[in-house]
């Protein structure tokens, strides 16, 4: 790259580097890490090497660390020994040393608070005399795995969930964020294909959404009114890349103000190009807006857009053999940015192989950037 379109570049980017504030996250800029399971908690604790992990891409500028997922106090959350925990002395002490390296560099940090669902499988590593438990007992295939939730269980599950967002709240964490995305538990009550309850969760799209909101009701109830809550959703789910929770705007609406009325504070829309449209099918301008452009037309709060920011490939998985990225050109976030598509911005694989990534594109430095390759998720680096 030039040196006249890395200057370009820079001097478009300027506004991504203004402050933003919502409740308690208070950001230097508009760039936050995307949560990325990394797997290197040994019994779900998280130490000196993690939070060094971390530690490094604030002090490379990102204003928010967003954590990979932490499993919430449910011995039936999710299948992995070294995904952390939020819940036990040991790993909340361990997130404890990752939140003061990360304020240390004055970035702010949530953690994700993460239960998998239909997901966790039939062959867990983490509990395995506990079944799997969804809305329905239904895979994302359509198979049968595990068994469904009962009201006893979701009366559970609910407070579960609340004692998980307190326990980051007084460890001192700045909000917190459901993943409410990619066919994990909150998401299979949204989606038709893994919830078939017959009861007040199940049927209608209203429906559907009324646990996620409940969840995020009793939550708000417990964590206070200026505890950020940021929920995390997609249309597409883990191998099923054209799925669609909401059909059409309309019914796009119909989900997010619940969660919204419920107590959400910013939409986290997630997506695996941040520049495709969401309801291509429409005409003009509304058949160009982006996934978070939407959100934020129909809600009015502050959305996060995400999905292959600064990279040449898709997401498919960061673990695959093909997985290396090269860098691109930030033209069209940019452009999403001043045509107020979204509020914040999250980075994923391109913070995996550059700590810096959010410096380098501030100073003008961006042919400095580093490419992704399969090699960046060896190690924690």
């Amino acid at each position: 790259m030039t040196e006249t379109a890395s200057t370009t570049e820079h001097l478009s980017t300027a506004g991504l580097f203004e402050p933003f504030e919502v409740k308690s996250l208070k950001l230097r800029n508009r760039f936050a890490m995307a949560p990325m399971t990394r797997a290197f908690s040994p019994d779900g604790i998280p130490g000196p090497d993690v939070a060094e992990y971390y530690r490094k891409r604030a002090a490379g500028g990102t204003g928010l660390i967003i954590t990979e997922g932490t499993y919430i106090p449910d011995p039936a959350a999710g299948p992995h020994t070294r995904v952390p925990r939020i819940y036990g002395d040991a790993s909340l002490e361990g997130w404890k040393g990752v939140v003061d390296a990360v304020h240390a560099e004055g970035s702010a940090i949530i953690p994700q608070l993460w239960h998998l669902g239909v997901e966790r499988g039939t062959e867990s590593r983490l509990f395995p005399d506990v079944t799997t438990v969804s809305p329905s007992g239904i895979a994302l295939d359509g198979s049968s795995v595990g068994r469904a939730f009962t009201d006893a269980d979701l009366d559970e599950l609910t407070s579960q969930w609340v004692q998980a967002a307190v326990n980051a709240k007084n460890t001192g964490f700045d909000g917190l964020e459901l993943h409410g995305a990619h066919g994990y538990l909150l998401d299979e009550f949204l989606w038709a294909t893994t919830n078939v309850r017959a009861d007040e969760f199940g049927g209608s799209l209203e429906a559907r959404t009324r646990f996620p909101a409940q969840v995020v009701a009793a939550i708000r109830a417990a964590v206070g009114e200026d505890f950020a809550i940021v929920y995390r959703f997609s249309q597409w789910k883990s191998n099923h890349f054209d799925a669609r929770i909401a059909q059409n705007p309309e019914e796009l609406g119909r989900v997010l103000t619940p969660l919204v009325d419920a107590g959400v504070d910013v939409l986290h829309a997630s997506t695996r190009r941040h520049w495709d449209p969401a309801f291509p099918e429409l005409d003009g301008n509304d058949g160009k807006l982006g996934l978070a452009g939407w959100t934020r037309k129909l809600t009015g709060v502050p959305t996060i857009t995400v999905g292959s920011v600064g990279l040449d490939s898709v997401f498919t998985s960061a673990w695959s053999e093909d997985a290396a990225s090269g860098v691109t050109g930030l033209d069209a976030l940019v452009g999403q940015f001043k045509d107020n598509e979204f509020d914040l911005v999250a980075v994923g694989r391109a913070l995996l192989s550059d700590p810096d990534w959010v410096n380098k594109v501030g100073d003008g430095r961006v042919d400095e950037r580093i490419e992704f390759t399969r090699d960046h998720i060896q190690h924690l680096v």
